[in-house]
């Protein structure tokens, strides 16, 4: 190559990189063991499209599935002061989408701030006044809303290519002045983006894949952030993405991140059926978990198409055995119902993941008082009526940007946040002055005997026996096929119970040893003597 060509304004420029961080969990919680298996969605797709940008790289490092010999600090996290000496980044995104992760996304902004880099956050999170939070703690941009199409003009801005004011869904600090431009439409043709690339989460092992379809609820319950119309991607760019993954990695097990699976039933049928065909072309059972209401039992044809498609897990919200709740929750659902329809999901060969909610709060004038011990023994009967293969029971988690966070302000039973911080939003900690007769520390305990028991450590012998017995699975009906599903279901659920027995050990450890007592104390304190959460909220 001649000189002249190697002079300095023929040099190409120099590609520039982002690092999208997914912070860790504060502490351990029930999505701590999956975590190390999987990664959020979001923050690959946002990256995937930063490498459609001319000069731009993207990597994301996921801090709860970080494995492969990455560097780390003292305290066995990520050490981002060397990853930015080993690999520079010019922006760095961070994912809000757990409020319990944002005292860590703060920790974080404020190192690679002081390392003179760029800081972005998005995610749920920053709904509402958490914009201004954001903007507060070394973040220079926050993206409320979809990250695909705006974090390219943002990376424009950072070229000195585009004006920020010119960049819609964004927020900025201007002379000490917060600056929000106006919201960007929402995105419609998922078919236009690209696949998410999954080769961008570095030091990561994945064994469970997210997928995703469908974005939007249309149920628009009190205490959940996902809003709006469900807008659809096609069911072959779904189909895409799973044959891209197992052709690429050998992906066989896939967690469908949509609110409600089935919400477009003409499109989810065919979907089914192009999964199942996709299946037998390749000789490969995959494994599929989906998120779906418990209505959908009625619809006979789609649980079919959903067996054969390779669904195999459905996780279904129940929020609540007690009618009053439900009621509260605007679920217009009642117990005896919600257990004859999850029959029906077990006797059509689906695992059930049930998901609950204890100790909802009442909208005002509603006169309800049940004990902890009555609401622990309604949610007992349920289980083990309903026969779930596996719980969850949590706390209710006064998110922002909710009705129900907003209805709890307005009441004063909000714990203040200088006592009770953003790192115990992941629902195992109480945050709000119950309903009487419950207490913050019943409603705690009363999470904790449910759990216990369930999950138990006399999963551990059942394990043994299960897998003694394997020789004689053929035996136990008159087809091999049938006596197979019954003694995998049996063992499968005997490993996730014990496990789930190890989980609930390793977190009571934890409890203690943390500060959460302290600081609830405190909290009351500071409400009592505000004169806050007024009579009918009393302890």
């Amino acid at each position: 190559m001649s000189g002249s060509a190697m002079s300095g304004g023929n040099l190409p420029r120099k590609r520039r990189r982002l690092r999208i961080v997914i912070p860790a969990f504060p502490a351990l919680n029930i999505y701590s063991s999956v975590a190390k298996r999987m990664t959020a969605l979001g923050p690959v797709c946002v990256a995937t499209s930063v490498n459609e940008v001319e000069g731009w790289d993207a990597e994301v490092i996921d801090e709860n599935n970080y494995r492969r010999g990455g560097p780390r600090d003292a305290f066995g996290r990520p050490d981002h002061t060397l990853l930015q000496q080993l690999r520079p980044a010019d922006a760095v995104g961070f994912y809000g989408g757990l409020t319990s992760t944002v005292p860590r996304l703060y920790e974080l902004a404020n190192l690679y701030k002081g390392l003179g880099v760029k800081t972005i956050a998005g995610g749920q999170h920053f709904a509402g006044d958490n914009v201004v939070e954001g903007l507060a703690h070394d973040i220079d941009f926050v993206v409320p809303g979809e990250g695909e199409k705006v974090i390219k003009g943002l990376l424009a801005c950072l070229d000195g290519a585009k004006d920020a004011h010119d960049i819609r869904g964004i927020a900025f600090l201007e002379e000490g002045r917060v600056v929000r431009t106006p919201d960007p439409e929402l995105l419609t043709e998922f078919d236009d983006l690209p696949i998410p690339n999954f080769s961008l989460v570095r030091f990561a092992r994945i064994k469970f894949y997210p997928i995703g379809r469908v974005r939007g609820c249309g149920m628009n319950c009190e205490f959940c952030t996902v809003k709006g119309k469900p807008r659809y991607a096609s069911p072959e760019r779904l189909v895409e993405q799973i044959a891209l993954l197992y052709e690429t990695y050998g992906a066989k097990h896939f967690f469908l991140v949509d609110d409600l699976f089935g919400q477009d039933r003409v499109e989810t049928l065919r979907l089914c059926g192009m999964l199942r065909d996709y299946q037998k072309r390749v000789a490969k059972r995959f494994s599929i978990t989906v998120q779906i209401r418990l209505d959908k039992a009625r619809d006979a044809e789609m649980l079919r198409a959903m067996r054969e498609a390779g669904i195999f897990m459905v996780a279904i919200g129940y929020e609540s055995p007690i009618a009053e709740e439900l009621k509260a929750m605007d679920k217009h659902l009642k117990p005896e119902r919600m257990i004859e329809q999850t029959r029906i999901f077990r006797r059509a060969g689906f695992r059930v993941h049930g998901m609950f909610i204890f100790g909802y709060p009442m909208r005002e004038g509603v006169e309800f008082r049940m004990t902890a011990e009555e609401r622990i023994r309604k949610f007992r009967r349920f289980i083990r009526k309903a026969r779930v293969d596996t719980v969850q029971v949590l706390l209710p988690v006064p998110l922002p940007g909710t009705e129900m966070r907003e209805r709890l302000a307005k009441q004063n039973r909000l714990f203040p946040l200088e006592h009770i911080g953003w790192e115990y939003y992941d629902g195992n900690f109480p945050l709000f002055v119950p309903d009487p007769p419950l207490t913050p520390e019943s409603m705690r305990a009363a999470v904790h005997q449910i759990m216990g028991r369930f999950y138990r450590v006399t999963h551990m012998f059942s394990i043994g026996f299960h897998t003694m017995a394997f020789p004689t699975f053929p035996f136990y009906s008159n087809s091999v096929k049938t006596g197979w599903q019954y003694w995998r279901r049996r063992w499968w659920t005997s490993v996730f119970r014990f496990g789930g027995w190890l989980t609930l050990r390793k977190w009571r450890t934890e409890f203690q040893k943390g500060a959460f007592t302290k600081k609830l104390a405190k909290a009351k304190e500071t409400m009592t003597a505000a004169g806050t959460a007024g009579k009918s909220h009393s302890e």
